[in-house]
């Protein structure tokens, strides 16, 4: 009897409720994190690309520009631009003195080997990095300043910044700043341009960048002089044309990256060698800049000298030799407390950014190539899985469709039908009635688990009204699907025990295509063939798809192998004495169907496929409930696959299912689908970034062959082919669903959790298996 609650009185909720209620607060959570973690992969991706230039790359290089806008002074001054109190003025390296500089790095490879030469000849260099690169590779960059070396920025992707916004040439210089900090513990004040040359190329368009960036504290740097060894012209060309004219001093172009630098290598310490027997310096541009001040000030003190007369003494030389020695200092040294002149030491905020930017990007260099290689091992998987499922299911139908072929004597005798219903209203009655038309003698147990909807009477009614008289209705408290289930099997008279849903229908000739298979003795448990009924919606659709081709390949593939995963509890049939030795269905997991399934194969039964039971079935009709279906079959089928593990290591049947059936489910229903919506992400990153017409061709050639595969089981099926042109949405929803939901699963197998069988809504659309096709 159901007492209703007094009015004004809230009543307590139930233990299923309560349960519900636990699952779903813990779900959003849950499922946030999932889409947490696809961003973050995602963001990677970005990272990595506009490390590259792949992202927000730009290969624009401006030439034949006017100068009109450009002092004379500078364009015929020397290579070093400064702004000191807003004035443009350039510097000219000093006679008989050398500014090493190099170009585009650091490089794994020709960097560390320029830092030798220079280690070994005594010689100091300026380095004008990509910052780009010093974050991928830190530590050359510590060892370049360690060693006493001078950076200086050459933006952060190796972009023409004349043709940038302010915005853009902001973020090339505060990156690279930051990129410094982070691999070395400095900034810099120096900056050179890609693709500049000669104070001469400045034109109107970069001039302004150059006055801009002055304003900041930048001193741009120059070239007069260039070795060219980026052509590769050989050995004797490099260092003919990086030697100065007529004892001049020069800021010479070197590059340690950018392309293959062995010849570059091979020139640098015969350069070096030939240019101090010469009787030349090395010095950085910062020293060169010291040497000019100096000799300025020298310069200046010997005309004061000279207009004062001799009255002035020994003490004004004394002044002025002290001027020119504490110059040469800086000149020979270039440093100051410790760092290069051009050099500031990064403290604070961006020095903790600069070390974030380095880690972001090692954690990028890591995990997309990893990626990618995953990527790479998992498509060749899918596309092995794809034609070994092709080759299998066509010997499947040809070997069980020819005339010959025979499970042995024919199987007559009864069979017991168990429906495990739980608030079946809607679709009980729908079951009992295409039960009714069967073509096999059989008995019916509905199971009622407490069900609170009238479920049981109307399960009465409906077999009163057919004339049944082989239907037992059997009420339980609510304790989920596997004890309902093992209550009928209890109470099954006979050997051959069926099993189905509440919301599904059989087709007359259902059951005795579904029981011929026990004619082998050596077979203990048969999957049918599911078909989802409500296929006209988009999510009917998409199901529809899924479930022909999984009955038509998957199925006919385990099947030959001899590992079949799952008895479909829409559609199975078992012996009923092989149920109770493997101890019924089991509360363990989630998915008793898998669990009892991998249980059959280990006590040594043949789990077999009959493409000719069909069963009609009333898939979810909205994304809500797909996704609540889902979650539970895949962490269902985590925890039966972990509870079977030690099948990996049996002998026997077992130990087949271990070890071709688990890596099969394994690979295909869990590792695939987790990297499943990487595919999309990296499609589309190579659209927009890369080559569009090349991702656009892989894509298209991937779902050609899923097409191809889909189209082959409709056929084995004879099903209707329009339902295809819902596959290529059917793919992109799908990986992200299931990505989504397996991340779901796995958090939940992490933390815990556990979920009791869950009640989908139904609305008995799927009536008898006459009217669909």
């Amino acid at each position: 009897m159901t007492t209703t609650p007094s009015r004004g009185r809230r009543r307590a909720p139930s233990r299923i409720e309560r349960a519900a209620g636990k699952a779903a607060a813990l779900q959003k959570p849950r499922v946030i994190l999932a889409g947490l973690l696809l961003l973050a992969l995602t963001s990677v991706m970005l990272l990595d690309g506009y490390l590259r230039a792949e992202v927000g790359g730009d290969q624009r290089v401006r030439t034949g520009a006017g100068a009109s806008k450009v002092p004379d002074d500078i364009l015929d001054g020397g290579p070093i631009l400064t702004f000191r109190g807003g004035q443009a003025t350039t510097v000219s390296v000093p006679d008989k003195t050398i500014a090493l500089t190099f170009d585009d790095g650091p490089n794994p490879t020709w960097t560390p080997q320029v830092l030798e030469i220079l280690e070994k000849y005594d010689v100091p260099g300026t380095f004008f990095l990509v910052g780009s690169m010093v974050s991928r590779y830190p530590g050359i960059v510590k060892d370049m300043v360690d060693q006493g070396n001078e950076v200086g920025i050459h933006t952060f992707t190796h972009v023409d910044l004349s043709y940038q916004s302010d915005a853009r040439v902001d973020r090339e210089m505060e990156q690279t700043q930051l990129a410094l900090a982070g691999a070395a513990g400095i900034t810099t004040t120096l900056f050179r341009a890609p693709y500049s040359s000669e104070t001469d190329a400045i034109d109107n368009y970069s001039w302004p960048v150059y006055q801009r960036l002055g304003e900041d504290g930048y001193t741009s740097v120059f070239v007069d002089t260039d070795s060219d060894d980026w052509k590769r012209p050989g050995v004797s060309n490099i260092i003919k044309w990086a030697t100065p004219e007529d004892g001049k001093g020069a800021s010479v172009l070197f590059h340690d990256a950018g392309g293959e630098r062995s010849q570059t290598i091979a020139a640098l310490p015969v350069y070096i060698e030939k240019m101090k027997a010469a009787g030349y310096t090395f010095t950085t541009i910062s020293g060169a800049m010291q040497e000019e001040r100096a000799a300025a000030r020298e310069s200046s003190g010997q005309q004061q000298t000279a207009g004062a007369g001799a009255g002035t003494g020994a003490g004004a030389g004394a002044t002025d030799e002290a001027a020119v020695g504490a110059g040469a200092a800086g000149a020979a040294g270039g440093a100051v407390g410790g760092l290069q002149a051009a050099h500031r030491e990064a403290t604070g905020v961006p020095l903790y950014e600069g070390k974030a930017l380095v880690a972001a990007v090692a954690v990028a260099e890591w995990t997309v190539p990893t990626l990618s290689v995953g990527l790479a091992v998992v498509g060749v998987a899918v596309m092995g899985r794809f034609g070994m499922m092709l080759i299998l299911a066509r010997r499947h139908h040809r070997k069980r469709n020819r005339r010959r072929f025979s499970w042995g004597p024919t199987v007559t005798r009864p069979v017991s039908v168990i429906v495990p219903a739980y608030n079946e209203k809607e679709c009980i009655a729908n079951t009992l009635e295409s039960l009714a038309r069967s073509t096999h003698p059989i008995e019916i147990i509905v199971v009622d688990d407490g069900s609170t909807d009238g479920t049981s009477e109307i399960s009465r009614e409906a077999a009163e009204a057919l004339g049944m008289t082989n239907v037992r209705v059997i009420r339980q408290e609510n304790a989920g699907k596997p004890a309902a289930l093992n209550n009928g099997v209890r109470n099954a008279s006979c050997d051959i025990v069926v099993m189905m849903d509440g919301d599904t229908v059989f087709e007359p000739d259902t059951v005795r295509q579904l029981v011929q298979p026990f004619a082998d003795p050596k077979v203990g448990a048969v999957a049918g063939n599911a078909k989802v009924g409500n296929r006209d919606t988009v999510i009917g659709a998409w199901q529809h798809i899924e479930y022909v081709m999984g009955f038509n390949l998957d199925r006919r593939m385990y099947d030959l192998l001899r590992c079949m995963p799952t008895i479909p509890g829409a559609i199975g049939a078992f012996r009923r004495d092989a149920v109770l030795e493997v101890g019924g269905m089991s509360e363990d997991t989630l998915a008793e169907d898998t669990d009892i399934t991998i249980a059959m194969h280990r006590a040594g039964w043949n789990v077999v496929y009959q493409e000719h039971a069909r069963a009609w079935t009333e898939a979810p009709g909205s994304l809500k409930q797909l996704w609540s279906q889902r979650y539970r079959w895949s962490y269902g089928t985590m925890q039966a696959l972990w509870k079977h593990r030690k099948s990996l290591t049996d002998k026997g049947p077992s130990g087949r299912f271990g070890r071709v059936g688990m890596p099969l489910v394994v690979l295909f229903q869990i590792v695939t689908p987790v990297f499943a919506p990487l595919i999309d992400v990296f499609t589309a990153y190579s659209m927009i970034f890369i080559d569009f017409r090349a991702a656009l061709l892989a894509w298209l050639a991937v779902l050609g062959v899923q097409l191809v595969c889909a189209a082959y089981a409709f056929r084995l099926d004879r099903e209707k082919y329009r339902y295809l042109l819902m596959m290529p949405l059917q793919q992109l929803a799908y990986r992200q669903m299931m990505y989504l939901v397996l991340i779901h699963s796995c958090i939940t197998a992490l933390t815990g959790g556990r979920l009791r069988w869950q009640k989908l809504k139904r609305t008995g659309e799927v009536g008898t298996p006459a009217g669909v096709s």
